[in-house]
């Protein structure tokens, strides 16, 4: 049976990470709080409105204008400083790089400490680089933008209208996709900028996860997880998703993919996270409901272990190995 050792806090759990095999839970307090041989923590920001995390460190954006580099050893670096102005959204890539926008404006910084600039007409809403090679996605209203983010050239302009709030490549970096405004998903083929439009949801979906092998999409935003196919050359059109955990008193609100197994973890509108198996739907209960809504999930390396956060402060970590 899985075992649950608890961590209760104080502020609402933006984000999990692990670095150097530490568990480490970002509050929008400000405070990163980290499980090493006892609770620890650290000050970020006054007041952390996003994060991400590369494995060596954890990214964070904040309403003081900074953007934070948080290690396993507890230390948080300033990595740039925009006055007052919030870091709306943060996004790790290769080669240390690290991009952060604030309004219109997204930002590259390289490992060299170098930063490129990139103005949109509308604010960015979301980040995020491609797996391969030093490229850029930006969200944004009526579509997305490509950049490259360390060489000269012409954005690439991927069109659709609405407001689209987030973004991932899939890990093979054939498709792009975007969460919106509205209750749905849109996607493009990169190669040929085909649409790919998945609706139907009853609400926002505000989570995503690729699978291991980037065959399938994970989502929030209905009372099951709705899990889209990727195998296809086409991605999902055409096909029906999964649905798995599907309860019908509560809403998904967090879904993170096993990182060797097509296995998802699900977390709920209550505070319960099950498992599920992408082959059969066979769902193994992880947590039971706690006090609020689960708002973060992440595995660690291994698919052994798997920390949690929810908006009540209730944090975590699940040893599906016990």
């Amino acid at each position: 049976m899985p075992t649950v050792a608890p961590l209760d806090l104080d502020a609402h759990c933006l984000a999990c990470a692990w670095l150097d095999d530490i568990p480490h839970f970002a509050l929008a307090d400000g405070m990163v709080h980290r499980l090493d041989h006892g609770h620890k923590w650290v000050k970020a920001h006054d007041g952390l409105l996003c994060a991400a995390a590369d494995g060596a460190r954890l990214v964070t954006g904040g309403e003081d204008g900074r953007v934070m580099a948080v290690t396993s050893d507890g230390h948080a670096r300033c990595l740039a400083e925009l006055g007052r102005k919030w870091i709306g959204s943060v996004a790790t890539g290769p080669q240390g790089a690290v991009a952060f926008a604030s309004g219109r404006l997204a930002h590259v910084r390289l490992a060299d400490g170098n930063t490129r600039t990139f103005q949109h007409p509308r604010s960015v809403e979301g980040l995020a680089f491609a797996p391969k090679g030093m490229r850029l996605a930006v969200a944004r209203y009526n579509g997305a933008t490509l950049h490259f983010a360390a060489a000269e050239g012409r954005p690439t302009e991927l069109e659709w209208a609405g407001a689209h709030t987030g973004v991932t490549f899939s890990p093979d970096g054939r498709f792009l996709v975007t969460t919106m405004q509205e209750n749905a998903l849109h996607g493009w083929k990169l190669a040929d900028g085909k649409h790919m439009r998945m609706a139907g949801y009853p609400a926002k979906v505000k989570s995503f996860s690729w699978s291991a092998k980037g065959r399938w999409l994970a989502t929030s935003g209905a009372p099951a997880a709705i899990v889209w196919p990727f195998h296809a050359k086409d991605g999902p059109m055409g096909k029906t998703p999964l649905e798995l955990g599907t309860r019908g008193d509560t809403m998904v609100t967090q879904v993170c993919c096993h990182p060797t197994e097509e296995i998802a973890a699900i977390g709920y509108g209550d505070g319960m996270i099950l498992a599920a198996r992408f082959a059969d739907g066979k769902e193994v209960l992880l947590r039971r409901a706690g006090k609020g809504a689960v708002t973060a999930m992440r595995w660690d390396g291994e698919g052994r272990r798997l920390a949690f956060g929810c908006e009540t402060g209730e944090c975590g970590v699940v040893d599906i190995s016990a």
